[in-house]
């Protein structure tokens, strides 16, 4: 009798696993159809007014969710078996490591951590899982909590930055490729200073803590301090923008983007030249940001340095190298001397100037593509965005892993924090803006249709928490930003 080879036993056995899998989906298809059929006898013997296409769509609806939680309870089982067996991996290895038992207290503490580690993975599936459920439910109740309220328009080009300025009267400021940086009333959506000074896309714009005083990085290599003038006028009421709708996914061209400098009047203030310029760098200033306090300022350039300048005398205090790659943002806390730097190389660094005498460094490494931005938050938490379509929360006592990921479905540009409700925005290459907490819950995503939202990508957002009108801000390469008021107890209490 000949003998069967081992690669014929083999291919054998896969045949009749297939065959065995095909056949338990057949049983499962047929069993999910005979519930459906069940279902619509069920609800055909009951007096309803829906008419039975409704019905029979509600039906289908139902079945696919709890075939969803089925799902989720399938995985919550073998998560807990994996506990389990982690745990007797854990209880066997305190009797053999190096000959010792471990102490209870030391094997409680270690299956304390993987259990907390593995309910956490639970918790990221479970979110992941539902939602797609979530969202189609939110789509409606999210235009009611964001609504878009003014739209600022009169770039020539792509805005890559905006920012709100810190000090009475509050006006909005925005960067471009234009070689222009403009400053806006947020009720009126009028342009009230144009700053001109640059030769090259300016690229980040940031307001002084209690002047005003603005400073701007540009392609040309430098960063500009200027200063403007600005005497608001009593607010007019705003025409309603809410009111616009449209489908939800609407493809756009060209053609569909504002006519350029339409709304920038010819009477509008221009401011030609500098205060001081920042000229220490080798390759285009991609960011700058001032130091608490306002006496300093930092910078970040694709010559792979951050430097930091004395505001007053211009001179370059410390050159900070270490990136491998062209550096993308640079941000610094609130009220303490600390900088973080952003770049290609998949990594962003925490630089601590709070000692005068020396400065240290701590990188940070999790994301697999450039990190696009990296903020501060409260207490000592860092919230990093990246090309690898993730966003990870960071403890800056613990580098080695963030405590939160959130995952989406594209690249993620400059990122802010609602410091006050712990609330991140997210401006996406595909035109989307969402908003998760800090734990990684998704709460919303702003509005975008045929008529109101971004036609192009989402460059950056920023949080204005105190402003009655409108508390983000968002930009695009659709050359236009856009004003929107989030109703935050609304949305924190769907959530």
């Amino acid at each position: 009798m000949p003998i069967e080879s081992g690669s014929c036993a083999s291919a054998r056995q896969a045949k009749q696993k297939r065959k065995s899998h095909s056949l338990s989906i057949r049983r499962t298809n047929s069993s999910e159809q005979e519930r459906a059929g069940l279902q619509r006898d069920m609800l055909e013997g009951q007096d309803s007014k829906l008419p039975s296409a409704i019905r029979n769509t509600l039906l289908e609806l139902f079945g696919q969710i709890e075939r969803e939680f089925e799902n989720l309870y399938i995985e919550n089982l073998e998560l807990r078996r994996e506990i389990d067996t982690l745990n007797e991996r854990l209880a066997a290895e305190g009797q053999t490591i190096d000959g010792a038992e471990l102490s209870k207290g030391q094997l409680k503490a270690k299956a304390s951590h993987s259990t907390s580690q593995l309910s956490q993975k639970l918790k990221t599936t479970y979110k992941a899982s539902t939602s797609k459920i979530v969202s189609s439910f939110k789509t409606t109740t999210s235009r009611a909590i964001c609504q878009l309220v003014k739209e600022y328009i009169g770039h020539r080009d792509g805005i890559w930055d905006v920012s709100v300025a810190k000090t009475q009267p509050v006006v909005l400021g925005t960067a471009s490729a234009d070689h222009t940086a403009l400053l806006w009333s947020i009720e009126t959506g009028k342009c009230l200073v144009k700053y001109v000074g640059h030769v090259g896309s300016v690229n980040s714009i940031k307001f002084h803590p209690t002047e005003q005083v603005a400073l701007t990085a540009s392609g040309d290599q430098t960063a500009h301090i200027w200063r403007y003038l600005i005497q608001l006028p009593t607010p007019q009421p705003t025409a309603d923008c809410n009111q616009m709708s449209g489908e939800d996914e609407v493809e756009f061209s060209d053609k569909d983007e504002p006519d350029g400098d339409g709304d920038v009047s010819s009477d509008c203030p221009t401011v030609r030249a500098p205060l001081t310029s920042l000229k220490s760098h080798q390759g285009v200033v991609i960011a700058a940001d001032w130091l608490v306090g306002g006496k300093q300022a930092v910078t970040a350039s694709w010559d792979r340095t951050a430097n930091l300048y004395d505001v007053e005398t211009s001179e370059l205090v410390h050159s900070l190298t270490g990136h491998d790659q062209e550096l993308t943002h640079c941000c610094t806390h609130p009220t303490q001397r600390l900088v973080v730097t952003s770049s290609r190389d998949t990594t962003f660094r925490l630089w601590d100037f709070r000692d005068p005498s020396i400065h240290s460094v701590n990188v940070f490494q999790g994301h697999t593509d450039t990190v696009t931005s990296a903020v501060f938050t409260v207490g000592d938490n860092v919230v990093s965005g990246s090309d690898d379509r993730t966003v990870k929360v960071w403890d800056l006592k613990n580098m080695r892993s963030p405590i939160a990921t959130i995952r989406t479905d594209s690249a993620v540009n400059r990122i802010n924090v609602c410091v006050g409700q712990r609330i991140i925005a997210l401006p996406h290459d595909n035109r989307q803006v969402r908003l998760f907490d800090m734990s990684g819950v998704r709460l919303a995503r702003l509005p975008r249709s045929n008529r109101q939202g971004h036609r192009r990508m989402v460059c950056c957002s920023a949080w204005s928490e105190d402003h009655p009108i409108c508390n983000l801000f968002t930009c695009g390469f659709d050359r236009q930003a856009i004003g929107w008021n989030i109703n935050i107890p609304a949305l924190l209490q769907e959530k």
